[in-house]
């Protein structure tokens, strides 16, 4: 799993379902070609924010999720993404506050255990950037879901391929999160770094 960051300490983080864009960390699949691949929490890091009216900007992220990704670089058409992340892992850096967006104010994870991503488009934008299109369920509310995907080929580190990094803004009201709504803000933005590599 990945490691708590030290920005992870501050409060009232409500939309962070977002971090579903993960699915950019991976590993390869045994006995699958070699465009499939799995997860590895190991290689991701999620983080999100929101801003607060009278509140400096506040972060926090996930800790379990899964996924599986086929990916071509040359052909990015031709990729797709299913993501599944546990609501429930969501930590925002006190045990306080973490368990009151599991709460049914926020999250309602008793209810919602699961948010889910899957895609249906992936465009190439320039020799850098891609943008993945899909359906975003969270909360029993299914909306579309944008994110745009730096990529960058790796030959620095040993057994990496490339880098990525994705960003995202959510619209939490389009799910019905609507707590701290104006105060708390409607939108929170996505960061995910993560890298693939071989075994």
């Amino acid at each position: 799993m990945c490691s708590l960051p030290p920005s992870v300490r501050k409060r009232l983080i409500p939309g962070a379902a977002a971090a579903m864009a993960a699915w950019f960390a991976v590993v390869p699949l045994a006995g699958a070609a070699v465009d499939e691949w799995a997860l590895d929490p190991a290689r991701t890091h999620i983080s999100f924010s929101v801003d607060a009216v009278g509140f400096p900007r506040a972060e926090g992220e996930f800790h379990n999720f899964e996924g599986r990704i086929a990916v071509d670089l040359d052909n990015p058409a031709m990729s797709h993404v299913t993501f599944r992340v546990e609501a429930g892992s969501i930590d925002a850096g006190s045990t306080l506050l973490s368990d009151y967006l599991r709460s049914e104010t926020f999250f309602n994870t008793a209810r919602y255990a699961e948010i889910a991503f899957v895609s249906t488009k992936v465009e190439k934008i320039d020799e850098q950037t891609v943008r993945v299109a899909g359906d975003l369920t969270m909360l029993g509310i299914t909306r579309p879901l944008t994110v745009d995907v730096e990529v960058r080929r790796q030959s620095a580190k040993p057994h990496a391929l490339f880098d990525v990094k994705a960003h995202a803004t959510i619209n939490r009201l389009e799910f019905g999160m609507n707590a701290g709504y104006p105060l708390i803000s409607r939108d929170v933005d996505l960061v995910v770094a993560s890298e693939f590599a071989e075994d």
